[in-house]
């Protein structure tokens, strides 16, 4: 499988019009794929920015022409209902053929509850992921759907445009339940570089879904990695936007970003926040790390940039780092 690298559009951290610049940069420089995060709220309060992923993409979509585009990653399980979503990924799929894929998880508080979406204990989310999944592949089939689930029943519902090639379905997974999800379910499983390379649980859970799953084809595996191009006071300047990154299994649960920015402060601690982060301004590093994720099973690598010059950044990358990789 042809191995690839992305870049991430944070919409928390940058406003949508920056976003769809930065991924037409990306595509120039030689990126293979933006992945948009899809935020309702930010997760902090001071972060400053949550636009909407979806039209973000659309818009990056048409100043593009190459590269993949999508999430990491929409919940379609409280704020978005799984029709909706299964309509705009369809959309964006027709007007971009053949380059978007559409990642799902099982969200955050902090993103569904404040927009009336509701929230539920886990066992309950990933219950609907699943249902969520499997409603969303039977639309975009094309035919009028009844669908007597339980989360999200319907009736006489069809997408009308659908694309010619399906749109894969990577599921997001840090912990072993939810990467038996991803392995049985999905198209692929979207984790962090950290879950891959040391938690080998998780990739047997992973393992273990797709032994029982009837999805053809090599799965893809999605690392995205941290990166910063800079020196450690440099990132350690940064990393109070990032605060909650330290605590963020305290916070999952808290529906208002002024309270998780609280809470980080209290208790994050700013060395920890940067503790996975690639900090160098040395190409062969950055290389070297993603060098490393390939060879620990990743199949596309999305590097995740904390600096504010994220323009400084695509030309470092499509400079120094990616001929190197495609060498």
């Amino acid at each position: 499988m042809e191995r690839r690298i992305g870049l991430f559009l944070s919409h928390e951290q940058f406003s949508p019009a920056s976003l769809v610049e930065v991924a037409a940069s990306a595509e120039q420089a030689g990126f293979d794929s933006v992945w948009a995060s899809d935020h309702f709220h930010p997760w902090q309060d001071n972060q400053g920015h949550a636009g909407n992923a979806w039209l973000t993409l659309a818009a990056a979509g048409a100043q593009t022409s190459r590269v993949e585009l999508g999430t990491a990653v929409t919940c379609p399980i409280y704020r978005n209902h799984p029709a909706l979503v299964a309509q705009a990924f369809a959309t964006l799929g027709v007007l971009n053929p053949g380059r978007v894929f559409l990642g799902v998880g099982t969200g955050e508080a902090v993103n569904e509850a404040p927009a009336g979406g509701g929230w539920g204990p886990y066992p309950e989310r990933i219950a609907r992921l699943r249902e969520a999944v499997l409603l969303i592949r039977k639309l975009w089939e094309g035919g009028y759907v009844d669908h007597n689930g339980d989360a999200f029943p319907i009736e006489n519902a069809r997408i009308f445009d659908v694309p010619a090639e399906s749109v894969p379905i990577y599921v997001a997974a840090t912990g072993p339940q939810s990467a038996r999800l991803a392995g049985e379910l999905g198209d692929g499983w979207i984790t962090h570089s950290s879950t891959l390379l040391g938690a080998p649980e998780v990739r047997a859970a992973f393992e273990e879904g797709r032994a029982v799953s009837s999805r053809e084809g090599e799965p893809e595996i999605l690392a995205e990695q941290y990166v910063f191009v800079g020196s450690r006071e440099e990132a350690l300047a940064i990393a109070p936007v990032w605060q909650f990154a330290a605590v963020a299994d305290a916070v999952r649960d808290t529906e208002d970003p002024r309270e998780v920015q609280r809470i980080a402060e209290e208790r994050g601690a700013l060395d920890d926040v940067i503790a996975d982060w690639l900090i160098s301004t040395d190409p062969a590093e950055h290389v070297a790390q993603i060098e490393k994720l390939y060879a620990g099973g990743a199949t596309h690598v999305a590097v995740h940039s904390l600096q504010r010059d994220q323009e400084a950044l695509v030309d470092f990358y499509g400079e120094d780092v990616l001929p190197r990789l495609r060498r």
